[in-house]
């Protein structure tokens, strides 16, 4: 099948650059250790032991595991490259080759996750063992089983919601400034700071139920809270259920703007 070939291609040509991923890797690792200590210092100065339910070991927990989640869910350069094949006329490569632009990019995509996740994964199980502490326990098979499960729904709703974001530039000729607006929503919202029940507290229930229902959640927060065994039973299986229904629905999204955006695309450019 050309798809797995252009997986394996992309896969050798990823890791080339082991040693580059490895490096970016542990440079991430430097805002992580800031947020903990950040996260120290409030416990500290609150005199509190717990926020939302989260204690300290386990909000350490939960900030661990999101790192996790964002090497899922996290596509870097997807939707920028859409939009410069868009702009710049690139994008007839794959409309003179028998190839699908979308199954072309989630091959690659694909192969650049195992990559990553292979030459990463000695220093994650580094940080994880020297922070073995805030784990109290291990989930049970199924549970287990639902956050793996959680985390590859992660990957494709990642990906076909970045699809849609990169081919809103066939309708507009610069998109920079929605990246940005797109990028910084999705950190604060999808809980890569804090978790979403610490809003709660701050926010409406309204507001707070309307977030926890739209589809950044699933890129991090709700992964991690499924390992720590905070999201249980029919809330864990609506959860589930939920996250495939937004990764189904930005799938045909990214099919029905790709085929409506190519009525309009005039192949300028180089």
């Amino acid at each position: 099948m050309k798809y797995a070939k252009i997986l394996r291609i992309s896969l050798v040509e990823r890791l080339v650059y082991r040693a580059d991923f490895f490096v970016s890797t542990l440079f991430r690792f430097l805002p992580l250790v800031t947020t903990f200590l950040l996260w120290d210092a409030i416990y500290d100065s609150s005199g509190s032991t717990e926020f939302g339910g989260f204690t300290r070991d386990k909000m350490i927990a939960y900030l661990l595991l999101v790192q996790i989640s964002r090497m899922f869910s996290s596509m870097p350069g997807l939707s920028g490259s859409i939009a410069h094949d868009i702009r710049h006329g690139d994008l007839k490569k794959y409309l003179l080759q028998p190839i699908d632009m979308i199954a072309y990019l989630l091959s690659y995509r694909i192969a650049h996750k195992l990559a990553y996740i292979a030459t990463t994964a000695l220093p994650y199980a580094i940080l994880f063992f020297l922070c073995r502490h805030v784990f109290t326990s291990f989930p049970d098979f199924i549970t287990f089983s639902a956050y793996v499960a959680s985390l590859v729904l992660s990957f494709m709703l990642g990906f076909f919601f970045e699809a849609c974001i990169g081919m809103v530039g066939f309708w507009f000729l610069e998109v920079t400034s929605l990246f940005y607006i797109v990028g910084i929503l999705n950190f604060f919202v999808s809980g890569q700071m804090f978790p979403l029940d610490l809003l709660a507290d701050w926010l409406p229930g309204w507001v707070v139920v309307l977030l926890q229902n739209l589809p950044f959640q699933y890129l991090a927060y709700f992964p991690a809270m499924v390992f720590l065994e905070m999201k249980t039973g029919w809330e864990l299986a609506i959860g589930l259920l939920l996250e495939a229904a937004w990764a189904v629905f930005f799938f045909l999204l990214a099919r029905w703007m790709y085929r409506l955006g190519l009525r309009r695309y005039s192949a300028y450019g180089g």
